[in-house]
Order: C-alpha cells, then structure tokens, then sequence
C-alpha cells in the first residue's frame, strides 16, 4: 500500500515541480493527502471509496452494530 501511495504521490503531485524552500514541498505534500487523496481520489481496494468516505461508512457500521 505505502508503494502505491508515493507513486500516486509521485505521479500526480510532485513529479514535476521544482520546491524552492523544504517548507513548500511539505506544504503542498500535506494539502495533497489531506484536500485530494484523503478525500476526493477514490481507490479500488476501498471499493471506488476515498479514504474518508472509507472510514465514515466503516464508523456507521460499528454505531449500528
């Protein structure tokens, strides 16, 4: 999974750009999981569900067992 993840990371975000400071390369690493990876990329081993929609389903779940 974490292999998958940084090629993701890798290919869809920083594959391309040139950081000037470390501080900007965090930042938009950190906006990248939690505004578009976390959130709104879906994954096939979730069944086509964000991460988030994952979790909130998975919580549903447990309230109502």
């Amino acid at each position: 999974m974490a292999e998958s993840f940084f090629g993701s990371l890798k290919q869809e975000r920083v594959q391309w750009q040139n950081y000037q400071p470390r501080f900007e390369a965090q930042q938009n690493i950190l906006n990248y999981i939690s505004m578009f990876y976390n959130s709104r990329r879906l994954h096939s081993y979730l069944g086509y569900q964000s991460p988030n929609q994952y979790e909130q389903n998975m919580a549903k779940l447990e309230k109502a067992a």
